[in-house]
Formats: C-alpha cells, structure tokens, sequence
C-alpha cells in the first residue's frame, strides 16, 4: 500500500483484475469487493473498488510512452472494460464512487485521532493514508468530470485536508521515483509530506 517501488506489469495485472470484476460488483451493495484472478506477484489482489482502479489507470495512462506494445495493448483493454461498465450503469457508478469518498474519508478519522493520541506512530502510519487520500482525490476529480460533484463529499474532503495539513510537513516524494511525474505537487501535496518522527 506505501507504494515504496512500482510496478507496470503489476498494476496493469490488478487493474485488469478489477475491471473484469465490475459486473456484478458495479449494482452490488458492498463498497469494497474482490476483484477475480486471485492473487497477483504473489500477493492477494488489493480489494476492489472504483476508486482503486481509477488509481491505477490513471497512472498506467501517464505512463503509457513506458510501456511496450503488449502492455498498452491490456491497457486500452481495460480501459475499454471500464468505461463501458461506466457508462451502461452511470448511476450506480456515481452513488458508489460517493460511498466510498465517504467510506475513505471516514478511515482517515482513525489515523488523525492515532496522531493526537500517539504523536510517535503517526509517521509509521502515514503511508497507508497518503495512498487513501490519494484515492479519494481519484474519485472527486472523476464525479467533477461526471457533472456528478457532490458538496457534501467535497465539504469532507476540505475538512480532511485541514486536520491533514496539521500534522504533516514538507518532505521529498514518499512514494517510487518513477510515479512522481504522475503527481504533481501542487495537485498531490500530500505525497510530498509526512508526520514528523518524534
């Protein structure tokens, strides 16, 4: 989850896992389901859901002029699995892309009260947050590209950002060098922060 190297093959596997998985997962209740194929490089498949797959197209596209024939080739396919899911259940896209906004931004309330708690683990504890705020950005920026923008997720989104901004400060990128040109600081400057160690 800390994102500590990167792997194309490995996120073109988990992401072709996910979007195989949308139909029946797109109309079902659960916000975090199981993307088929198993395990991938040896580990089980991260959970699916729509923002975790957005995550992983958006930065298999920015780094497409990377890739070999082959792997833009799975790439354009998933892509296509995706926004045809997408498009055949828009509604239920949207509603779930709001319920885990939510769901994510309401994990993130643990971790902010560790940090007060327990200053010395915030730092440790950081890196499964950056990559849950980094999610959550994936999916207020595709509900702005919807016209499906909702001011209560956005609202919490403000409100995350301001505990976050409390008790991280400026740091090098903390994720593989070869993803900090798919995340700008501007945008993603969280991912250029961390807690302090003491």
């Amino acid at each position: 989850m800390a994102e500590p190297s990167y792997s194309i093959d490995q996120d073109l596997r988990e992401a072709e896992a996910m979007a195989d998985a949308l139909d029946p997962y797109i109309y079902q209740d659960e916000i975090y389901g199981r993307a088929s194929g198993g395990s991938v490089m040896g580990g089980q498949t991260p959970a699916l859901t729509i923002g975790a797959l957005l995550l992983r197209l958006r930065r298999l596209h920015a780094l497409a002029d990377t890739m070999s024939p082959t792997q833009r080739a799975l790439l354009g396919k998933v892509e296509a699995r995706h926004n045809a899911i997408r498009d055949e259940w828009s509604v239920h896209y949207q509603q779930k892309l709001v319920k885990e906004g939510e769901s994510r931004l309401k994990g993130m309330d643990a971790f902010f009260k560790e940090c007060l708690d327990e200053p010395r683990t915030c730092y440790s504890g950081y890196p499964p947050e950056a990559m849950r705020r980094t999610i959550i950005q994936e999916i207020d920026t595709t509900l702005d590209a919807m016209n499906a923008s909702s001011a209560e997720l956005d609202r919490q989104i403000k409100r995350a950002d301001s505990k976050l901004q409390g008790v991280i400060k400026p740091s090098e990128f903390i994720w593989a060098k070869a993803l900090e040109s798919v995340y700008p600081r501007d945008t993603y400057w969280w991912l250029y922060s961390r807690p302090s160690k003491t």
